[in-house]
């Protein structure tokens, strides 16, 4: 208006830039929140090549990185076999502890100390093989480790009490027998 452009000429014009403005045009917040974006992306990127640069830098070479992996798979190896090696040892023992009290040892923890683990396996369904044959010499060659069944009879108790009426009918006819 103050520019001498008729008020006709100035709608046109505003109307023309309405509709071509919003396309070229990015609200303030829609700015702002791409521009944040960009600038945690960058920070993101930033950090990663410096992530990178240490990683290269604690490697320095595959032969290192290599023998390390390595290591750490022999350390691994070796750990499993020894966890294994105790599982097999705590089911041996606790085999051969319940094996000596179904045979009624006295003393089991002598006992198991005597028994040859090379020797004994363990099967697919947990029984051990070979625990019998050793127990069985065990108890040839340590009888008095386990106890023995009582030999000999039975004594001829029917339970009954004894009153001592017929204590004193004994004891008074052995008496007047002899004489008392």
């Amino acid at each position: 208006k103050n520019a001498g452009i008729e008020e006709a000429k100035i709608d046109e014009i505003v109307g023309v830039i309405s509709k071509e403005l919003p396309k070229h045009f990015i609200p303030k917040d829609k700015y702002n929140e791409v521009a944040e974006a960009k600038k945690q992306l960058e920070a993101n990127l930033t950090e990663r090549d410096k992530q990178l640069k240490e990683l290269a830098e604690k490697v320095k070479g595959n032969e290192e990185l290599e023998k390390q992996i390595k290591d750490l798979q022999e350390a691994n190896k070796k750990a499993k076999e020894e966890y294994e090696a105790k599982i097999k040892n705590i089911t041996l023992d606790n085999a051969i502890k319940l094996a000596l009290k179904e045979h009624k040892a006295k003393y089991e923890d002598l006992l198991v100390g005597k028994f040859d683990k090379s020797k004994l396996t363990i099967k697919e369904d947990g029984t051990v093989e070979g625990l019998e044959e050793q127990i069985k010499a065990l108890k040839e060659n340590y009888k008095d480790l386990f106890e023995q069944p009582l030999k000999g009879f039975s004594p001829n108790n029917t339970g009954d009490n004894p009153s001592g009426g017929e204590i004193q009918q004994v004891t008074n006819i052995i008496r007047q027998n002899l004489g008392l």
